[in-house]
């Protein structure tokens, strides 16, 4: 049986029932309410949208105040594989069910994350049998979930943002995940952030922002 996972969450800015949702997965080490702010940012764009970020299942090994998807370690390109796979099916078994209690799906859809996060949005996002609205990864790194590499998967827009002075996670991850998954056949918007950090600027914000405008506008 796997973790419930829960976490903080914004309603729709006009009231309603939910149009679309946007689920916000968090870094190592943080939680839900580290990211749950963005929904300020795009309320504006998404008056319908549920805004949700769940931690993480397990407590993070460095703060325990803090969660984190998996364990990190020295031999990470294995571990992150490793990581994801096991990560993975909690956050699926997240988005189904809050697919059955809103009545969306993933057309409705925009999972979204930072770091660690990013790389679990992507993961998830990239391995669901139908397409997201669309998977925004900050900071982040693709670990290639095996329905990219060995099936025609549906192919949802992409966003990558990346600080190009990032220290934790090295920004050419995120370009050489958006040249392979453009050489896949993945619509990809990819953006550096000029003289950033490991952080989400408002340069990076703003063309995150674009990208919602964009995706939102093909539903």
């Amino acid at each position: 049986m796997t973790a419930k996972l829960s976490g903080p969450m914004v309603p729709p800015k006009d009231g309603g029932m939910p149009a679309q949702a946007v689920v916000l997965l968090h870094g190592y080490g943080s939680d839900g309410q580290d990211l749950i702010g963005l929904a300020g940012y795009w309320r504006d764009l998404l008056p319908g949208a549920l805004f949700v970020a769940p931690n993480a299942p397990e407590p993070c090994r460095d703060n325990p105040a803090g969660y984190q998807w998996f364990p990190i370690a020295q031999d990470r390109a294995a571990r992150w594989v490793d990581g994801a796979a096991s990560a993975r099916p909690v956050i699926t078994e997240f988005l189904d069910d809050l697919w059955t209690q809103t009545g969306l799906g993933p057309e409705h859809t925009i999972l979204g994350g930072f770091s660690q996060g990013a790389m679990m949005a992507l993961n998830v996002g990239l391995s669901l049998e139908r397409a997201l609205m669309g998977i925004i990864a900050f900071s982040g790194a693709l670990i290639e979930p095996d329905a990219v590499r060995d099936s025609p998967a549906p192919r949802p827009p992409v966003c990558l943002v990346h600080g190009d002075l990032d220290g934790v996670v090295e920004p050419d991850l995120s370009e050489s995940a958006a040249a392979l998954l453009r050489g896949k056949g993945f619509p990809v918007s990819y953006h550096v952030e000029i003289g950033a950090g490991h952080t989400i600027t408002e340069d990076g914000l703003g063309f995150a922002s674009e990208f919602i405008a964009a995706v939102s506008a093909r539903v």
